[in-house]
């Protein structure tokens, strides 16, 4: 049965409201990161030179303000173990809004978004595991932000994306062939132009959920690489973008993201059979957000990270399909939203990403969890 426009909004207001979070913040005072007073420390702990923003180009540290907006409680039980953060190689500069990124053996790549003073770059970076280096790869024929991401035998597609600050919606879509270091264009979306799509390789098609053209939208459809062809399948329940999506134990699975804006975020989470082709309900993510990154990782759905109102969160949150409940996990060390998260070798991999809610402060922070 389709899940109705009020079950999204119960789980979006009832979870999500300001009361939530400062009963939540209250009860948890002991996980909040306080804003440092010293100002050598609170240079050490921005870790200077990492920071950039798209109104000043000579910043690069954040504002006071970024420490009141981190935000790290999680509702969910602890797991055992927790697992731990570790910092790893930056970004060759700092960047935001990729919203997603994606892996191909053992690399991660993470394509476009914002840098540099400008909103809609053609950034192609490469982080390779073995070398723990980053390099810069072919730029993807049109910059964009928000663009969705996926990886399938050794082609990695982009998908849609937006051409200024997270608005004006595109269509196009490309397949970079990694072995030729080369990008093509391939058929556009054929529901149209959107932004902040979630895009999923499964069973050999690439599955573009949700995103917003002016509004977010409840399309889904499918991208066959041998026909260069789409196909439109059973719509997400709610509309929703900015959301993580995964392939998971032989479904997609969706949590979170937002309606129209994160004052509307969500903790909906809900499972898709291409067999079927319908959705099914599943337990709601603990921390409704959006902008957040998703992972299959040893059999769980690791969701991490994310933006709300007047919040960056740090929560890292694990989906255990066989039992249908939620683990909280080692938070981050860097809370932030709208960067490339991927599964590289047997860790999960955070580059970049905005370290307050908005676009205005992008980061190269990259960090990596493992259990």
């Amino acid at each position: 049965m389709p899940l109705s426009r009020r079950r999204f909004l119960e789980l979006s207001l009832a979870a999500g409201s300001t009361a939530w979070y400062a009963q939540r913040g209250a009860m948890a005072a002991e996980d909040m990161q306080a804003m440092p007073e010293d100002p050598q420390a609170m240079q050490t702990a921005q870790r200077g030179g990492l920071y950039a923003s798209l109104r000043d180009p000579n910043a690069t540290q954040l504002p006071p303000a970024a420490f009141t907006q981190r935000f790290f409680y999680s509702s969910a039980p602890r797991a055992t173990p927790q697992g731990a953060w570790a910092t790893a190689a930056p970004l060759p500069l700092p960047r935001s809004e990729m919203a997603w990124a994606t892996s191909e053996g053992e690399r991660m790549h993470v394509i476009g978004g914002y840098g540099a003073g400008q909103v809609a770059r053609p950034y192609h970076h490469v982080f390779d595991a073995a070398r723990g280096a980053w390099r810069n790869a072919a730029p993807v024929p049109r910059g964009a932000n928000h663009i969705g991401v996926a990886a399938l035998d050794g082609v990695v597609y982009a998908m849609g994306g937006f051409v200024e600050q997270n608005r004006i919606a595109v269509p196009d879509c490309y397949a970079y062939v990694v072995a030729d270091d080369r990008w093509h264009a391939i058929h556009p979306l054929s529901r149209g132009s959107r932004g902040a799509i979630s895009v999923v390789a499964h069973d050999g098609m690439l599955h573009a959920i949700g995103g917003r053209d002016t509004r977010s939208v409840d399309w889904h459809e499918a991208y066959d690489p041998q026909s260069d062809s789409w196909k439109t399948l059973a719509p997400i329940p709610g509309p929703r973008d900015h959301t993580a999506a995964v392939s998971l134990a032989g479904w997609i699975l969706v949590a979170g993201g937002r309606m129209d804006t994160f004052d509307f975020n969500t903790g909906m989470h809900v499972a898709y059979d291409a067999k079927r082709d319908a959705w099914e309900e599943r337990a709601p993510m603990p921390t409704p957000r959006s902008g957040h990154g998703g992972a299959a990782w040893r059999g769980r759905f690791f969701c991490m990270e994310g933006e709300g109102t007047r919040r960056v969160f740090g929560q890292n949150e694990g989906y255990d399909p066989a039992t249908d409940s939620w683990q909280a996990y080692a938070p981050m060390l860097t809370p932030r939203h709208g960067m490339g998260a991927a599964v590289v070798g047997d860790a999960i991999h955070v580059a970049g990403g905005g370290p307050m809610n908005g676009g205005v402060f992008q980061t190269s922070v990259h960090e990596v969890f493992s259990l």
